[in-house]
């Protein structure tokens, strides 16, 4: 099966030049619901980012003058239960804070009865379920099978809600504008619905120069089907959301859900911030935000060295240069059985230094079982790959079966270089004979 199943506009709108966790993140979706085409769509835009959790998004949030519920930070379960007596409402939220969506269906591996967010409705049930999440694994769909450990929590105040909504600000890059997604039906439901209902999903386009009109906030409002209460608040509320998303140099700005209490007030009851990395420089403080306890480590040291990789479940190493070639490359792998452990791009001028680290990288991973490397020479010749590759090959002491696939300048030359090379390389004549050889080396 396809990771990308029938979704080209996936490959045409992403740039791979992205970190890591956006890429993983698409990744394990699109595996996960193979014909998830709508949100696919929807989430085509996000490119190069850098991600934080809610309560660092809400102060931002507050700072720009969107409304959010009122929320303390907590890292002990005293303090949870302290967080709940100076909110002072009769029920409170507890949210555990992991880069990752599905929190509230998700479950802890030590507890898993216990939720990722849960309504606590007294001190003491605050101490106690702080206890059970602090310092526990959680699991939800985005985190993977592994996880992640939950070392903060946001305790909020209830709300009287009335009415739960979606919004998201995106930049769509086929005509340049940041793009706001809405829909009237929000909550932890919202990927089914967009998937099963895409007339459900508005989207309006707006000038980051003068940002959000008076005109579209009323089509906004009709579209959500506000009352004149939560218009009144939307006309605020709206502007303010569309301005933070372009001054912050936001890459995607996602409240889900947002909510209408009883009183008409709008409010974002979940925060998912992420930054465009080239644009960072112009947000120093924003850099401060950043928690790598969150981040894969083998994907910082990757990044550290110029290289894209993404860690995921499979046992087929890939080692490729160019995106598009490598999500083709993992495509093909699973096509014919096999499953890929990650996507590594060296891109097009990798040196041997480069390409040694991403042996290692890719070896450190113990669920490795075979390497396929597929290299297009274009900007880099063949053989100056190959180079950089045996270089590799005889600094780590490669012992998984490695099967090579070699096309464009130069291509003769680099595959008599491995020929002779006298190293137990598998060359692959196209992409489908390498994809089956790489796979029959498991005996899959």
């Amino acid at each position: 099966m396809s990771i990308c199943g029938s979704i080209p506009v996936f490959l045409s709108r992403f740039r791979f030049a992205a970190p890591a966790n956006i890429i993983r993140k698409r990744l394990d979706f699109l595996q996960r619901h193979p014909s998830a085409d709508v949100l696919a769509v929807l989430f085509s835009t996000h490119f190069a980012n850098m991600k934080i959790h809610e309560y660092q998004a809400k102060e931002l949030f507050a700072k720009a003058g969107v409304p959010i519920p009122r929320g303390i930070v907590v890292k002990n379960a005293a303090d949870a239960a302290k967080a709940y007596e100076q909110l002072g409402t009769k029920v409170c939220v507890v949210k555990s804070q992991i880069h990752a969506g599905g929190r509230g269906k998700g479950r802890f591996k030590e507890h898993p009865e216990q939720p990722g967010v849960v309504l606590v409705k007294s001190a003491e049930q605050a101490v106690e379920n702080a206890q059970r999440m602090l310092g526990s694994t959680l699991v939800t769909i985005q985190t993977g099978d592994e996880g992640k450990l939950v070392s903060t929590l946001y305790v909020e105040q209830g709300l009287d809600i009335a009415k739960e909504l979606y919004l998201a600000i995106v930049v769509d890059r086929e005509i340049g504008l940041p793009v706001i997604i809405a829909s009237a039906e929000g909550g932890m439901a919202i990927e089914d619905i967009a998937h099963d209902h895409p007339e459900k999903i508005f989207r309006e386009a707006y000038d980051p120069g003068i940002g959000l009109q008076p005109y579209q906030v009323r089509k906004l409002c009709r579209v959500l089907g506000l009352d004149a209460a939560a218009q009144k608040s939307a006309a605020t509320f709206f502007p303010k959301i569309c301005e933070f998303f372009v001054k912050a140099d936001s890459s995607m700005t996602e409240i889900n859900p947002l909510v209408v209490t009883k009183d008409g007030q709008l409010l974002a009851l979940d925060a998912k911030v992420t930054f465009d990395d080239n644009a960072l420089f112009r947000h120093k403080d924003f850099l401060e935000l950043r928690d790598l306890a969150e981040e894969e480590p083998a994907e910082i040291q990757a990044a550290n060295t110029g290289l894209s990789y993404v860690k995921l479940d499979g046992n087929i190493g890939c080692l490729v240069n160019g995106a598009g070639l490598a999500m083709s490359t993992m495509d093909l792998i699973k096509l014919h059985g096999g499953e890929p452990a990650n996507f590594l791009d060296v891109g097009g001028g990798a040196n041997v230094e480069q390409v040694t680290e991403a042996f290692r990288i890719i070896l450190a991973d113990k669920n490795v079982k075979a390497i396929l490397v597929n290299i297009f020479g274009g900007i880099m010749k063949c053989d100056t790959i190959v180079e950089a590759l045996l270089g590799a090959y005889d600094k780590i002491g490669i012992t998984v079966p490695l099967v090579v696939r070699l096309e464009g300048t130069n291509v003769e030359l680099a595959r008599e270089m491995l020929k002779n090379s006298g190293k137990k390389i598998t060359t692959g004549m196209d992409l489908t004979d390498a994809a089956k050889k790489v796979v029959a080396t498991l005996g899959a």
